[in-house]
């Protein structure tokens, strides 16, 4: 190519070198003129750009950086070339920003401001996704042919099933805690016998089923988010809609439903586990005997407490499932979105959950089951 880019090297009688560029110096005919320019010795003192036919902002880059690299002089540059060169010699030029200065007291102020503008914009959005699920499970009873049974069974192996063994488990040890934290203190007052009180009621009332949820919460509530937000990022959702198939239908509705009818089976099955753990400890330590400590706990333990449970229950199970939808279809952009609304997902169910308990236990209170 005849007016492609080029330059020849010669040696000035001081010993320096003079680079003279010739040709056209655009970015369709450099070809592999960078690499050669990389190569050039340190003792080039002198571009030329009087044999240059045309150059644009790329040649002018590849100028300016071998001048700036050896320290060399550009000469010979038209009006044109010029104008170029010092263009692009700004981008070097970094100009200091002085930073901005806020107060701490300032800064706390904006950060709990924004904190409570996040919390009920996120408030309202989970309000209408409530709305949006009522709405389809009003659908879906008007229609049952559209409802999805195969889903709703395969939550419940997910939700229920397989659960079973880290919430016995960790109800067992709740049970074992309760009996001795209870027994220790209650010994000084030479009150051990209402350790049975004690584990009857709060596990029955309130921790079989806080327990409970706060573990389905993090196992179930996450994997909802999870499995919905990675169905977001690959446009599965998007492609639901194009189908006529409505995602709170297909996809909240049924899990929502496991969670509601599972929520109240391993709050007994909690509860019993967790009635088992204490009676143990009771046994071992304080020797009560089994049949004993059966006869007691059905004389301490009213049956409103078992209902307040499992009144709670399905509430619970609700909300959870719910705040794990909503937080997988809030899923946008990447990956990473998927981890940071799973964890949205478990807080948001946990303190949902305790806000519901506390206003259960004044609720109940009020209306004369203590």
């Amino acid at each position: 190519m005849a007016d492609a880019a080029d330059f020849i090297q010669e040696t000035l009688p001081d010993g320096s070198e003079i680079v003279r560029f010739s040709g056209n110096l655009a970015i369709a005919s450099i070809g592999d003129l960078d690499a050669r320019l990389h190569a050039l010795p340190d003792s080039v003192a002198q571009i030329d750009l009087a044999d240059v036919t045309h150059i644009d902002t790329v040649g002018a880059w590849l100028v300016y950086r071998t001048a700036q690299k050896h320290d060399a002089k550009i000469t010979n540059a038209d009006k044109d070339a010029a104008r170029l060169i010092e263009a692009v010699s700004g981008v070097d030029d970094s100009a200091p920003v002085a930073p901005v200065h806020v107060s701490s007291l300032n800064r706390f102020l904006g950060e709990v401001g924004m904190g409570v503008v996040v919390a009920f914009t996120t408030l309202l959005h989970f309000l209408g996704f409530v709305g949006q699920v009522v709405k389809a499970s009003i659908i879906l009873m008007l229609n049952p042919s559209r409802f999805r049974w195969h889903s709703v069974v395969q939550h419940f192996d997910m939700v229920g099933v397989r659960a079973l063994g880290i919430i016995g488990l960790m109800s067992f040890l709740i049970g074992i805690v309760i009996a001795q934290q209870g027994a220790v203190q209650l010994r000084q007052f030479g009150a051990e016998v209402f350790t049975i009180n004690l584990i009857g009621r709060l596990t029955f009332r309130e921790l079989g089923i806080l327990m409970t949820a706060i573990m389905v919460a993090g196992r179930s509530g996450s994997a909802f988010a999870a499995q919905i937000g990675t169905m977001k990022i690959t446009e599965e959702i998007d492609a639901m809609r194009t189908i006529g198939v409505v995602p709170a239908e297909a996809l909240v509705v049924p899990r929502v439903i496991a969670a509601v009818i599972m929520m109240p089976l391993l709050g007994i099955f909690a509860s019993l586990m967790s009635i088992i753990g204490g009676g143990l400890l009771c046994w071992i330590i304080l020797e009560i005997p089994p049949d004993t400590f059966i006869i007691r706990l059905r004389e301490v333990t009213p049956m409103t407490d078992f209902w307040i449970g499992m009144i709670k229950a399905p509430v619970f199970g609700a909300i959870i499932a719910m705040a794990g939808c909503f937080q997988g279809m809030q899923v946008e952009g990447n990956s990473e979105q998927v981890g940071l609304k799973t964890t949205a997902a478990v807080v948001q169910a946990i303190f949902l959950v305790i806000v519901l308990d506390a206003f259960f236990a004044v609720f109940f209170s009020e209306i004369g089951w203590d």
